[in-house]
């Protein structure tokens, strides 16, 4: 398979959290055309912006408002970053993506531990947290213009908004360019003398500027002419503007207005008409159809009109002020309502044609433009055939399942027929489908597909295969067949670049549907099939969807860990966790790293669980992709580990948290997981008939997993125990394969049965019997030594039983360990009474002796940074967190450390527990 180091690489420079590169143009202070008249009543009150943390410039469409604001802000000499705001899909990922990216554009330096959301629906808190900080700490106050506002419609990005503001303090003034009322708590800032606003009356033109701008047009009217067409328009700039163009050309402009204010017609349908008829028919065609492109260049439009001319069209328009926007290089848009009023007037002129526009642009995009402007137009058109096909030839269906576009992709596809038809249609509904968790609908849809694409090369007719059979042949996997030289031959075709993608994307499905259901020989042969296909795959193709190879990985890591082959799960899922962070990799690295936590937990080793678990979360935070994004693998193992340590209420909250998981990764592994750790707690709280019920659900897998039927059963074991049932607990545990009696947990378990079955002698042949050396960690090593000292207290051995008490205490200590204490029985009391009297519920762990004193009392602060110590937070993030400076964070460890009388986080954080400071 593809490194995943390279690919990660390569993705990293895709910053968009939708997969594409940043459009520039959104960065841009828009040019003044050669007509703008400065107003510098309003400049002069804009110039309060530089004294108020909030300016808010409000008005309708046509106002002037972005042009007020880009006149202002060129003749600043501190930088200006500005964003234009978009309406499509717009979310506060995409937001703060953007927003960070017109900072650095405006040349200012932002720290790199900032990071970038990678979801356009979420952004995390801590890297707001950052950005208000690194404001906060400048010199000199950073300018930020929203153009467009309007369009933010998320009340999450206002409230984020508000944080960055407030935190930033003097570091930021923001300038929100808006049609709309932002949603912001203004009264407050009105109170406080914190708002600079420019509101619709007063960017309305006076009969003095409308003079001013109609001469700028060429056109000279008497006052009460001027006057008249400023009342009717009531300043509005942009009608003032469409009527100057419309005039001009008349030979007697004054009676030309006279008319035009005895319409009773709306402004915008007057000059629509008027300006629209004025042009020459070619111009007219071409501004109707550019009407469905949120943006175009003239080989797009002359994909849409058929012809060749747009070029000079284009550049006459904007030259001519005509409502067309330049934008950067040959790429210009329409004004927003001049845009929705020529969309109108298509349909009325042109019925039906507005579909074929949007397939035509979504043919000339497809080679040319990004995927998720592909993806719109095709879907606007109707056409899923080409859309699906789009997506799936792009290597791109991994993202149904990355968290970035997930939802987004979902509702697309949703309005998809059953009229349409073909492999690339399968292939999604399959993608759809089994990302909502519907396996029957999904594999259903995976086998139409499967069958398509080897009915596509004829191989059912050639070999006399089954159409599923015939697909394995194709992808390469001749040798599980066992087919002759000759059949073989019929499957060495060259695939064209869109059947490998289309097997491609089909091998992931396969690998998926695998993991789903528990058959991990069917994950192994989808990533054989997918590695005959690697060196098919066009240039740059897999660079550009690193996300397909890390899900593929996940898989099969996942089907193997199930099927209990923990050293071959842990080399696939390890790769995936070890690949550079990347956005549309996070919640595969996440998922990774989360079931390699759940292996070392299975193994007994809580530490190092704990430590993978709190990185596996790290991985989707640090990109927004919260809940229920996540598989949430790392929080049932926090849970899990919780258990241990006698933490049950916070062991609850991580369960509950846990089932809000993305649906896609709900497999066998995860809800044998979550009924196990839920069992386990039901016993710690001292429920089990709760235990046992929780426990039942672990095995109603299709396929049995032999690790998942051994804990069930230790599980179901130890409830028996719990309800004074030792011959039960003992036969509980003979229904387990025999494969899983070498394993230390079984042999554990089995032991405590023996024992409180009065077969002290069994008890520990049992436990004899595990080799040494072997994979069990102190989960388990300290339940053994328990087992020893209980079978050695009743044999008489008082002081051997002491010893392996504290021996167990010693090993105990390290991972926080009680519950192995609190589940041993009475006969333990004793010894603990005098190895460690403080081993109850919620105290800290057992130790060999009363810890030694604190050498002075934490200050406030000092306890606040050692909590997000044990956190694993690094000194920025605890900075960030807690709006200080690194370097103050820094002296705040320096006294923690000196009076815990410790050198390392890791210590201080574990004597800090000792003392039950966290």
């Amino acid at each position: 398979m593809p490194d995943l180091e390279e690919n990660g690489s390569q993705a990293a420079a895709y910053a968009d959290p939708q997969g594409d590169p940043f459009l520039r143009t959104r960065f841009v202070v828009p040019a003044l055309p050669v007509t703008f008249l400065r107003r510098e009543r309003l400049v002069r009150h804009l110039d309060q912006a530089l004294r108020t943390p909030l300016t808010m410039v409000n008005g309708s469409a046509g106002a002037g408002k972005t042009l007020l604001v880009a006149d202002w802000a060129a003749g600043r000499e501190g930088p200006v970053a500005w964003l234009t705001t978009d309406a499509a899909g717009q979310g506060p990922g995409m937001l703060w993506a953007y927003l960070l990216q017109a900072l650095r554009a405006a040349g200012v330096s932002l720290p790199a531990e900032i990071g970038c959301p990678a979801d356009a629906s979420r952004v995390p808190p801590t890297l707001l947290a950052r950005l208000a900080a690194a404001l906060c700490a400048r010199d000199r106050p950073v300018t930020v213009v929203l153009d467009e506002y309007d369009r933010v419609t998320d009340p999450a990005i206002a409230e984020q908004l508000e944080f960055v503001l407030h935190h930033a303090g003097a570091g930021l003034r923001l300038i929100l360019v808006s049609r709309t009322e932002p949603l912001l708590p203004l009264h407050r800032y009105r109170a406080a003398g914190d708002l600079t606003e420019i509101r619709a009356a007063e960017l309305a033109f006076t009969c003095e500027e409308a003079a001013e701008l109609l001469d700028l047009h060429g056109l000279r009217l008497p006052p009460h002419a001027t006057r008249a067409l400023v009342e009717r328009t009531r300043g509005w700039a942009a009608g003032l503007r469409l009527c100057a163009l419309a005039a001009r050309e008349s030979p007697d402009p004054e009676t030309y207005l006279k008319e035009f204010e005895a319409d009773r017609t709306t402004v915008a349908d007057f000059l629509l008409a008027e300006v629209l008829r004025r042009q020459p028919p070619e111009t007219q065609d071409v501004l109707l159809r550019v009407s469905v492109l949120d943006r175009f260049c003239p080989d797009l439009v002359d994909a849409l009109t058929g012809r060749a001319d747009a070029g000079p069209i284009l550049a006459g328009l904007h030259r001519d002020n005509a409502f067309v926007e330049h934008l950067e290089q040959d790429w210009y848009r329409l004004h927003p309502l001049f845009g929705e009023i020529l969309r109108a007037l298509l349909r009325v002129r042109t019925p039906g044609l507005e579909p074929e526009l949007h397939r035509r642009a979504a043919q000339w995009l497809r080679g040319s433009g990004s995927l998720a402007e592909t993806l719109g137009h095709g879907a606007a058109a109707g056409d899923w055939d080409f859309t699906a096909g789009a997506l799936v030839d792009d290597l791109a269906i991994g993202c149904l399942f990355s968290g970035l576009r997930s939802d987004e992709l979902v509702d697309l596809f949703s309005r998809m027929g059953p009229e349409a038809v073909s492999p690339a249609t399968d292939l999604v509904r399959a993608a759809r489908e089994l990302s909502r968790h519907d396996l029957d609908l999904g594999l259903t849809h995976l086998r139409h597909a499967e069958q398509s694409l080897t009915a596509e090369l004829g191989l059912t007719a050639e070999v006399g295969l089954t159409a599923e059979v015939g697909l394995t042949v194709e992808l390469g996997l001749t040798a599980e067949l066992g087919l002759t030289d000759g059949e073989v031959a019929f499957t060495s075709r060259e695939l064209t670049s869109e059947g490998v993608a289309a097997r491609l994307s089909c091998a992931l499905l396969e690998a998926l549907a695998g993991r789903l259901t528990g058959a991990p020989g069917r994950a192994e042969l989808a990533a054989a099939a997918a590695e005959t296909l690697y060196g098919q795959v066009p240039a740059g193709l897999l660079e550009r969807h690193p996300e397909l190879t890390a899900l593929l990985l996940a898989h099969l890591g996942s089907a193997r860990l199930w099927a209990g082959r923990f050293d071959e799960a842990s080399a696939a899922l390890s790769r995936v966790a070890k690949a550079p962070a990347g956005a549309s990799t996070a919640l595969a690295r996440e998922d990774s790293l989360g079931r390699l936590a759940l292996i070392d937990h299975l193994d007994g080793w809580p530490g190092r669980a704990e430590r993978k678990a709190r990185a596996a979360l790290t991985e989707t935070e640090r990109y927004g992709l919260a809940q229920p994004s996540g598989s949430g693998m790392a929080r049932l193992v926090l849970a899990a580990v919780a258990v241990d340590r006698d933490e049950l209420v916070r062991a609850q909250a991580l369960l509950d948290e846990a089932v809000r998981s993305h649906p896609a990764l709900r497999d066998p592994v995860m809800e044998a997981g979550r009924a196990l750790a839920t069992a386990r707690l039901h016993l710690a709280r001292g429920d089990p008939r709760a235990a046992l019920a929780a426990a039942e659900r672990a095995v109603r897998a299709t396929v049995v997993s032999p690790w998942a039927e051994a804990q069930t059963a230790l599980v179901v074991s130890a409830a028996h125990l719990a309800e004074g049932r030792p011959e039960r607990a003992v036969e509980a545990l003979r229904a387990v394969p025999d494969e899983q009696h070498e394993q230390p947990v079984y042999a554990v378990g089995a032991a405590r049965a023996q024992l409180a079955a009065g077969r002290p002698g069994a008890a520990v042949d049992l436990l004899d019997g595990v080799r040494a050396g072997g994979r069990a960690g102190p989960a388990v090593t300290v339940r053994a030594t328990l087992v020893r000292a209980q079978a050695a207290a009743e044999a008489g051995d008082t002081a051997g039983s002491r010893r392996l008490v504290a021996l167990a205490l010693r090993e105990a200590r390290r991972d926080g360990l009680r519950r192995p204490f609190l589940e041993a029985g009475p006969w333990i009391r004793p010894f603990l009474d005098t190895a460690s009297p403080r081993l109850t519920p919620g105290a800290p762990p057992p130790s060999d002796g009363p810890p030694p004193p604190l050498v002075e009392e934490l200050s406030g602060r000092e306890r606040d940074v050692v909590r997000r110590l044990a956190l694993m937070m690094s000194t920025e993030e605890i900075a960030a967190d807690l709006f200080l400076s690194v370097n103050t964070v820094k002296t705040h460890l320096k006294g923690a450390y000196r009076k815990l009388a410790v050198n390392r986080r890791n210590d201080a954080v574990r004597r800090a527990r000792e003392l039950n400071l966290l």
